[in-house]
């Protein structure tokens, strides 16, 4: 290598592999390790993996508009909604729904808001990829589509400068509710697929299941996930955990390793 030129910033990563968590604790957790990120200045980059129970958030983008289920149809399936401060839409979260949370300090590694969202979303375009499902993108929106539908949303919020929240991958989840969630509104979705080869065919939810109709494993998602994700975001000696000491998994629930 030259002199002249500049060796890449090291810097610790770590991926946490984990079940089930509750949402809100794992957004207590988040706050916590982006309040760390933001003290320590040493471009810490910390990614959990999780899934959630069932539970319907909003972020800054989206509207009640865009979910199509009543108040009684909200009770029966014991779904409450949450408006939470990141980018991004009306999401349905469920088992079989993998959650992947970024947490580092983008002033740090030179990253604008921009450039972290387009490796994010570079590195589970690739993932999928290796995992044999071909996915496109639409202007102006982040997100990853098959032409069953949105298969990866992307909402990202930022704090002080550090990243949380992320990506919510939909492996194998239930859909009966999530695809009663608009990911785009009818109108602004016609748009934006107007002239396009092979647009999805529809603005909603879909799944990696409905897209390659063979059933998923979790942990082959992850297996794949990991690595492409420390790959565009330039990890070049990660470290991988099972667990984290500020989220409890929780007791008795199931992964959806695969649908019948």
């Amino acid at each position: 290598m030259p002199r002249s030129a500049k060796l890449p910033k090291q810097f610790a990563s770590h991926f946490h592999l984990l079940g089930q968590v509750d949402f809100e604790d794992c957004l207590t957790a988040q706050k916590r390790l982006g309040y760390d990120a933001a003290t320590r200045g040493d471009g810490r980059f910390t990614v959990l993996l999780c899934e959630h129970p069932g539970l319907i958030t909003i972020g800054r983008t989206g509207s009640r508009d865009q979910l199509h289920l009543s108040g009684a149809e909200l009770s029966e399936r014991e779904l409450s909604v949450r408006y939470v401060a990141r980018g991004g839409g009306c999401l349905v979260h469920a088992p079989g729904q993998v959650a992947i949370y970024i947490i580092t300090q983008l002033e740090w590694h030179g990253w604008t808001v921009g450039e972290f969202v387009r490796r994010f979303q570079a590195g589970l375009r690739a993932a999928l990829q290796e995992l044999g499902v071909s996915t496109t993108t639409l202007p102006g929106h982040f997100g990853l589509w098959g032409q069953t539908g949105l298969l990866a949303a992307l909402g990202i919020a930022v704090k002080f400068g550090v990243t949380s929240q992320g990506a919510f991958l939909n492996v194998n989840p239930d859909m009966r509710s999530i695809q009663r969630v608009d990911s785009l509104p009818s109108r602004e979705f016609s748009q934006l697929i107007a002239g396009k080869n092979r647009p999805p065919q529809r603005p909603i939810h879909s799944s990696l299941l409905s897209e390659t109709t063979q059933p998923v494993k979790m942990t082959t998602v992850r297996a794949a996930v990991v690595p492409h994700l420390a790959a565009a975001f330039g990890c070049i000696d990660y470290h991988m955990h099972t667990g984290h000491p500020l989220l409890p998994e929780l007791t008795g629930s199931t992964s959806r390793e695969s649908a019948a």
